[in-house]
């Protein structure tokens, strides 16, 4: 069988093949990832909030989407390393905060296992008394983004969830590797601890950067920041990646990460216009369009080998 062409296919600085294909990702994830090929799958796929997307219809009926979510999350399993981590980002809303939950749940029930919840905060207050004297603060500081709820209700939404899900729930991580330093130095030794670095913890504080022109600065309506699969990236262990998957990259802040960590990626989208605009974006990072085969920056296993057996793709939108 043919394998599909990409819509793009593009290379690291470094010489990691990058791929970006157009498709249903439930259809297309087995024929353009080997089985158990993918060491990290990083993705978000769609929340069934009523987003307004240019290529996929987001309302519809709670049965018919979570039977969905399992079809994804079965061929997410079909393709994960027996080592491997699969990072899936799910929001709430006010109205419906089980959503994540039920989705998670469906998760766990196809075979994989939860293994961490991460908390990604989006946004921040902290106030000057509990931020210590240490922190010099003489106001209270408030961080990051939001969107205001309207209402009296509810209270603006200013977290997410990471839901880190691994074959065996038994993945060594590396967790030091975006470690921060002890804020009390001598719990360096108390804690007999090599060097002045902590686990994190499962609460990241990513804020969105500044958009002042939608349409210019992020063209999807739930992308997450390039911060959240660059953590996940090394969480996982940058030297256990062959091969990165984003089954659903909009408009390819998976695909940027992977491009600046060196990492061969694997990127599928139904939207043209969003594979577009993250071809361009890796372009940005420094990637290069590529004319054919060429090394990866990982050993050639058989994950690499697929991105470069199918010769150089063009996009539909290309002359």
């Amino acid at each position: 069988m043919t394998p599909p062409r990409p819509f793009a296919r593009l290379s690291s600085a470094g010489g990691a093949p990058i791929a970006l294909y157009a498709g249903d990702a439930v259809r297309l994830l087995g024929d353009v990832v080997p089985p158990h090929g993918a060491d990290v799958v990083v993705t978000s796929p769609p929340y069934n909030r009523g987003m307004p997307y240019g290529a996929y219809d987001d309302g519809r009926p709670r049965a018919e989407y979570l039977a969905w979510v399992r079809r994804v999350a079965d061929r997410v399993r079909g393709a994960l390393a027996p080592q491997g981590s699969f990072f899936l980002n799910v929001g709430g809303a006010p109205t419906d905060p089980f959503l994540p939950w039920d989705v998670a749940r469906v998760v766990a029930d196809g075979g994989l296992v939860l293994q961490n919840v991460i908390h990604w905060i989006k946004s921040i207050a902290i106030d000057r008394d509990a931020a210590g004297r240490s922190a010099g603060l003489d106001r209270a500081l408030a961080l990051g983004h939001y969107k205001p709820v309207r209402g009296d209700r509810f209270l603006h939404g200013a977290q997410e969830y990471v839901f880190h899900f691994t074959p065996s729930g038994r993945v060594p991580l590396d967790r030091l590797a975006i470690g921060v330093p002890y804020q009390d130095k001598s719990n360096v030794t108390r804690w007999g601890s090599a060097a002045d670095r902590r686990c994190r913890g499962n609460t990241w504080f990513l804020p969105y950067g500044t958009i002042r022109f939608a349409a210019r600065d992020r063209p999807h309506p739930a992308s997450f920041p390039e911060s959240l699969p660059d953590r996940c990236y090394r969480l996982h262990g940058l030297d256990r990646i062959r091969l990165a998957v984003d089954p659903f990259v909009g408009i390819g802040p998976s695909a940027v990460a992977a491009a600046r960590l060196d990492l061969p990626f694997v990127g599928i989208d139904v939207d043209r216009e969003y594979l577009a605009v993250a071809r361009a974006a890796v372009g940005r990072a420094g990637a290069r369009a590529s004319p054919g085969r060429h090394p990866a920056s990982r050993p050639a296993g058989p994950a690499s080998r697929a991105l470069s057996r199918d010769g150089p793709g063009r996009s539909p939108r290309e002359p």
